[in-house]
């Protein structure tokens, strides 16, 4: 019996696990993947996200799922409200474990463990006052700050999505932090076609396209590769994702007389993303260097993509170089100047010698870096969390 069969046998059924995240529950594949994990490794997991305008009815997983309705949806409002509904929340209900994703819903984890005297813990996959949504506000950055001042120094159990981030926690505050990456799921065998007829034409597929997947917010590098895609040759832009600058960006495709070359296709469900991913050409995992969150990320599309055997354009940011330098699966770029960028696509699009070896790559990666290989980590660390 390996490790990770001798947890998953265990007795835990009596442990209560409670995850927050401010998004739309079908469309955060991270924090599925980890509930399912945990889940089936013998919690009780429960991960409460909120209701959206357009959101459709929740999937059903092996783990509680429960949206929380809100009268404001953005802003310093929407931050006070939806965190005192889970503080009360978290008071009125009972768990073993309060498992705070990221800064903007610590505060309740946090007072609830204390006032309970349960355990917290902290998963980072960002360093939230860094965003640049934030680090340009500096009344929002001073809020965040000490938050995070007050409380990452003061938790014990904490983990993040790479290196960098963890030197990073243990120099400024001396938490020591896990490393979980968020890898995509190793499948052996993936569908070669599936059934569309009620979400997308199944022509959308056949086309020779360039893909972002993921939130469409500032610094992404999506209005960059919209910028670009006038210079690049027989090819289309899909953009599968919403956010702050999703109308920004078809206003641009708007401006540059692009419809033709560019689609926008919104959320699309995980399981039509893998087909978008897997029948891409290119994909490419963008970030402007806007604050150290994003120069020190490790994004999921950049997984994503190797693991549907795509070859990726990428921006020469320190994790993404530490895995290239394993497994070279993508072009790193210095810059995103759209002339750069348009480069870069041009050679991957008629250098057939170079692309089938960055997919040759993608596919021996994904082998080694893989969820399989991830929740390993995230159930030991939870074992040490629950049996201290």
């Amino acid at each position: 019996m390996t490790e990770f069969q001798a947890a998953k046998s265990s007795k835990k059924a009596s442990k209560r696990l409670v995850f927050t995240v401010v998004n739309d529950l079908n469309y955060d594949q991270r924090m599925q993947r980890i509930c399912g994990s945990l889940a089936e490794a013998g919690y009780e997991v429960t991960l409460i996200g909120r209701t959206m305008a357009n959101s459709k009815p929740l999937k059903e997983r092996s783990f509680h799922q429960k949206r929380m309705k809100v009268w404001f949806s953005r802003g310093k409002l929407f931050y006070l409200e939806y965190n005192f509904r889970l503080l009360w929340h978290f008071l009125w209900n009972r768990y073993d474990v309060f498992g705070a994703c990221d800064l903007d819903t610590v505060m309740p984890h946090f007072l609830a463990s204390r006032l309970k005297r349960k355990t917290m813990v902290y998963d980072a996959h960002e360093y939230f006052p860094e965003l640049p949504e934030v680090v340009h506000r500096p009344f929002t950055r001073w809020v965040w700050k000490t938050v995070e001042k007050l409380v990452v120094p003061r938790t014990k159990y904490a983990y993040t999505i790479n290196q960098s981030y963890a030197d990073f926690f243990k120099k400024e505050y001396g938490t020591d932090f896990e490393i979980v990456r968020n890898a995509a799921v190793l499948r052996k065998k993936e569908a070669t076609s599936f059934n569309a007829s009620q979400e997308y034409d199944p022509q959308v597929f056949e086309e020779t396209y360039i893909l972002y997947q993921g939130a469409v917010n500032v610094g992404r590098g999506v209005e960059e590769m919209i910028q670009a895609m006038p210079f690049i040759e027989g090819c289309k832009l899909y953009v599968c994702g919403k956010g702050d600058v999703f109308e920004d960006c078809k206003n641009l495709v708007e401006q540059l007389n692009l419809k033709d070359k560019v689609r926008f296709f919104g959320f699309v469900p995980p399981e039509f993303l893998r087909q978008f991913t897997r029948h891409a050409k290119i994909g490419f995992t963008f970030f402007t260097n806007d604050g150290m969150s994003y120069y020190y990320s490790l994004a999921n599309r950049f997984f994503d993509y190797f693991h549907g055997g795509v070859p990726q354009l990428c921006v020469d940011f320190p994790e993404y170089r530490r895995i290239n330098e394993q497994f070279e699966v993508a072009v790193l770029l210095e810059d995103l100047e759209a002339q750069t960028i348009a480069k870069a696509a041009n050679r991957l699009l008629q250098d057939s010698e170079l692309y089938q070896k960055l997919q040759d790559n993608c596919l021996a990666a994904r082998e080694e870096i893989n969820w399989q290989e991830e929740e390993k980590k995230l159930v030991r660390f939870y074992e040490r969390v629950t049996n201290p």
